[in-house]
């Protein structure tokens, strides 16, 4: 599939800037926050809306004007949608008897679709006996079951609980690495791209910011609005200037961070005011010889399973760290974060990236 420039408006306001993309067999991911135009994209691909510009082109064909019913594809909303009247079976065999396929064809493929998406103890029961997590697998397994060439899904995993989320992207991965259709996923979460994309799409306020493999894009964010999308908990962003006499970047007249020579070899043409990116995980409290140390206020810390999540401020400086360990850390404390040089990214005061770390 291939976006050629499709830009999208409802009445005046702009949802779409004009976006070009091609999408390869397998699964393409849509990453972005709420309201970054991920569903209004994927209703232009589906045909569900037409484009205010460009054009959509399927095997080469340009479809930008053909109708939902006349394309073969399937989709997949966090608004679920599934046939009261009829079994988990028969919901999930109604695209294929649609397309009249034999009998044993179908059954085959419901009974395979069912045990991938855990379904098969429910085959008897209708929707209405189902928990919402169960009434979201069927619709997902209808979809699969029609063996589109396109298929679509949004956030559909997002009502399910975190065991059976983490075990159905590893069955949903498996499936579409082996198969010949294009998937377009749509997720809020950078951990669902690492663990599902094979390219992602990183959208921001109806922008393509960046298009590529996925590794690549978390590794090398081009933008700012990149590494905030591939970051969870947010980027720690720090205003600086660069000192490349001294080796640093001044926060503040009491605040001066080194930076590592190669970043340092990047930025000597910007002696204006840059970024500082630094991904929580990054961040740790052990003292390390030439790392960049922030001390500050402990505001908060959460432990989250075998994780700690501290929020430190200093003079207006927010940061916030991801430990691994559970950490005893009393509110009101002072601690001090410690990064290695070779961590930090650097982006210019436009966002745009000047350095990232190998």
């Amino acid at each position: 599939m291939q976006l050629v420039d499709v830009s999208f408006r409802a009445g005046s306001a702009t949802w779409l800037y004009p976006m070009s993309a091609s999408l390869k067999p397998g699964i393409n991911v849509l990453l972005g926050a709420t309201s970054a135009g991920k569903t209004t994209l994927m209703r232009l691909m589906a045909g569900l809306e037409q484009p205010a510009s460009g054009r959509i082109l399927v095997g080469g064909k340009d479809v930008t004007g053909i109708p939902v019913r006349r394309r073969n594809l399937a989709m997949v909303y966090q608004q679920f949608i599934n046939y009261p009247s009829l079994s988990v079976y028969e919901n999930i065999a109604s695209p294929l008897r649609l397309a009249r396929q034999p009998e044993a064809s179908v059954r085959q493929r419901v009974q395979m679709i069912a045990e991938t998406l855990r379904l098969t103890p429910f085959l008897d029961r209708r929707p209405a006996e189902l928990s919402g997590g169960q009434q979201q697998r069927t619709a997902l397994a209808r979809a699969l079951a029609k063996d589109a060439d396109l298929v679509l899904l949004d956030e559909p995993l997002v009502n399910l609980d975190y065991k059976l989320r983490e075990d159905l992207r590893n069955e949903l991965r498996n499936l579409f690495t082996q198969g010949r259709a294009t998937v377009v996923y749509a997720t809020t979460e950078p951990q669902e791209a690492l663990q599902l994309g094979d390219e992602t799409l990183v959208l921001e306020a109806g922008r393509l910011v960046q298009h590529g493999k996925t590794l690549d894009i978390f590794r090398r964010p081009a933008t700012l609005a990149a590494a905030r999308a591939f970051s969870d908990p947010p980027l720690n962003e720090i205003r600086a200037r660069v000192d490349p006499n001294l080796g640093v970047a001044i926060v503040r007249d009491d605040l001066k961070l080194p930076l590592a020579a190669p970043a340092l070899s990047a930025l000597r043409d910007h002696s204006s005011e840059i970024i500082l990116g630094v991904r929580a995980h990054q961040f740790g409290i052990g003292a390390e010889e030439g790392a960049a140390s922030i001390t500050g206020r402990i505001d908060l810390a959460e432990i989250s399973g075998s994780e700690t999540y501290v929020h430190v401020s200093q003079d207006g400086l927010s940061l916030v760290a991801q430990l691994p360990g559970v950490h005893e850390l009393t509110i009101g404390e002072r601690l001090t974060l410690h990064v290695a040089p070779g961590h930090i990214y650097c982006f210019d005061a436009s966002g745009q990236l000047i350095f990232a770390p190998h």
